[in-house]
């Protein structure tokens, strides 16, 4: 069972009484904690926990085999907090069944195998609904490459870094199309990731501002904040769900803050500029601006397409946008993995 808690929640009745159920249709498997199962077999968590201590004990089971830990989300008070609970599954399960209540076992094991029969017997469908959604998807992220590549705004120096992005992340693509994950999913990430302050924002993009006019590239209007909308922006990304980052890593946050910076507007002018800036800014502040190899993750010429592929895009695919800018930050492996520390 996945520390995430993706497993999909069933519920056992029996009289009265209503249980949350979590499956594991690839082990073949139900999973409680003891809690649960002293609800299922109406006793104690304290008689569960002997049970169980006698069956390993006697090596009637293998601990390892049959239990995981995962991490849950409990109501304690006021507050939601995150544990890491004990899960059992069902072979351990219908053992302690058997040594407090053998009818609630045999009903609770009969119930166990009927929703697992049916969650497998609608695994063909779910497969093939997710390979469709799959294909759906690439075939978006293709899209928005093929309607930027005929975009006016794009020149020579700019196509060739789309050109490059195709190439070098292609292949990405498709190893991420998962038929067994659904939609392309987020590589592993390194967590953490700190974003700049307000004051700093403003400082770094003066610094470009003043170089840019001093070019000829630029004017006072270039990086003027429009209202409270830079601020908000910051704020968005620095949130927390639950006492929890919404934006978790380095690279969901610097995927988030391209994005947010292209397509919200926060500036009179130079909001694709800007915001290719402050990316670049934000990988730097966080030691992330050179890849293993001491080479830049991406190149100014992949930079300008990327932004550009960004603001030609429909804000439908945002998601898609963000796993692909969060992609070409990951290594090549953790693109594969598809996981996160």
């Amino acid at each position: 069972m996945n520390t995430n808690s993706q497993a999909p929640i069933v519920i056992y009745q029996e009289a009265d009484q209503q249980v949350e159920v979590r499956l594991d249709v690839e082990q073949n498997t139900v999973w409680l904690s003891q809690r649960q199962m002293a609800e299922v077999f109406d006793t104690s968590t304290d008689n569960i926990s002997l049970h169980l201590k006698n069956i390993y004990f006697d090596a009637e089971l293998d601990e390892t085999a049959t239990t995981e830990e995962s991490s849950v989300v409990r109501q304690e008070g006021h507050r939601q907090v995150r544990r890491r609970v004990r899960h059992y599954n069902l072979d351990a399960i219908i053992s302690v069944g058997y040594r407090v209540n053998s009818r609630r076992a045999v009903q609770f094991r009969q119930w166990a195998t009927r929703v697992l029969r049916e969650h497998l017997t609608q695994g063909w469908t779910l497969n093939r609904q997710r390979f469709e959604e799959n294909a759906r998807e690439l075939e978006a992220a293709m899209a928005l490459v093929r309607k930027t590549a005929g975009s006016p705004a794009l020149d020579a120096a700019s196509g060739r870094g789309l050109v490059d992005i195709v190439t070098r992340y292609a292949q990405t693509f498709l190893l991420l199309q998962r038929y067994d994950e659904g939609l392309l999913t987020e590589p592993h990430a390194q967590a953490g990731g700190r974003l700049p302050t307000l004051n700093e924002v403003r400082t770094a993009l003066a610094s470009l501002k003043a170089e840019l006019i001093a070019k000829g590239e630029a004017t006072d209007l270039f990086a003027r904040e429009r209202g409270d909308g830079l601020d908000a922006l910051l704020g968005n990304l620095d949130q927390t769900i639950f006492g929890e980052p919404a934006y978790p890593s380095v690279e969901a946050k610097a995927a988030h803050l391209l994005y947010f910076v292209v397509k919200n507007h926060p500036f009179a002018d130079g909001n694709k500029r800007s915001a290719a800036y402050l990316f670049v800014d934000f990988l730097y502040r966080n030691n992330r601006l050179l890849n293993a190899h001491g080479e830049v993750v991406v190149n100014d010429v992949g930079l300008a397409a990327l932004t550009l592929l960004i603001a030609e895009s429909d804000p439908a695919n945002k998601e898609t946008m963000v796993r692909l800018i969060m992609n070409m930050l990951a290594s090549p492996e953790a693109r594969v993995s598809g996981e996160s520390v």
